[in-house]
């Protein structure tokens, strides 16, 4: 099992999340749990199309929050 940090952004109807790590990869729902859960069945797709097709599965990027004043 992978955990793939996603960036999530408020837009007017709700919320939208994309991966860096796996370009094209998106989701976006009305709430933040529906994006959630919407984003992991993405992730999950895009994954199992990448190994369909022979790709290579990059590793998820390290991601570190910085507290700025």
């Amino acid at each position: 099992m992978s955990r793939y940090p996603i960036l999530i952004a408020s837009t007017r109807t709700g919320f939208s999340a994309h991966v860096p790590d796996l370009p094209g990869c998106v989701a976006a729902g009305r709430t933040l749990d529906e994006t959630k859960r919407l984003m992991a069945k993405a992730i999950e797709m895009h994954v199992a199309a990448m190994r369909e097709d022979g790709d290579e599965i990059p590793e998820p990027s390290r991601v570190e929050l910085v507290d700025v004043a």
